[in-house]
């Protein structure tokens, strides 16, 4: 490698700097164009500022441990359950209903109640649990 001296021209230009100065400002490039191109504007629908009074759809039926059928918090025979179901189901075919069994409760009724909103086709259906807790 030969050592230049002081007073004699470069005969070769170094471009890596130049070069890094161009990757810098075609990522800062496609940066700025992928980020103004994306989304789609609309508008969104505002909330009332007066709170809902309607009841909420999801009606709970509570099994407890004496075989006790409750259909949000009030007693109900099977017939009784029936003749509420139907009703609501007419009003909202897409009627959510959950079922709370007690643990200690006979496992027949709430074969029972199953049976019966299968019966009245509900397929909305959720069998509510408890956490396990580890």
């Amino acid at each position: 490698m030969q050592v230049q001296e002081d007073n004699e021209p470069y005969d070769q230009i170094n471009v890596v700097p130049m070069l890094d100065l161009a990757y810098v400002l075609l990522v800062i490039f496609i940066i700025m164009t992928t980020a103004s191109v994306q989304g789609i504007k609309f508008n969104l629908p505002k909330a009332s500022d007066t709170p809902s009074l309607a009841k909420p759809k999801t009606k709970a039926i509570t099994i407890d441990q004496a075989g006790q059928v409750y259909l949000d918090a009030y007693p109900v025979s099977l017939d009784e359950l029936r003749t509420q179901l139907t009703t609501l189901k007419a009003a909202d075919p897409e009627l959510p209903v959950v079922v709370k069994g007690d643990s200690a409760v006979n496992y027949g009724k709430v074969m029972e109640v199953l049976e019966l909103l299968g019966q009245l086709d509900i397929t909305q259906l959720g069998l509510v649990t408890q956490k396990l807790v580890k």
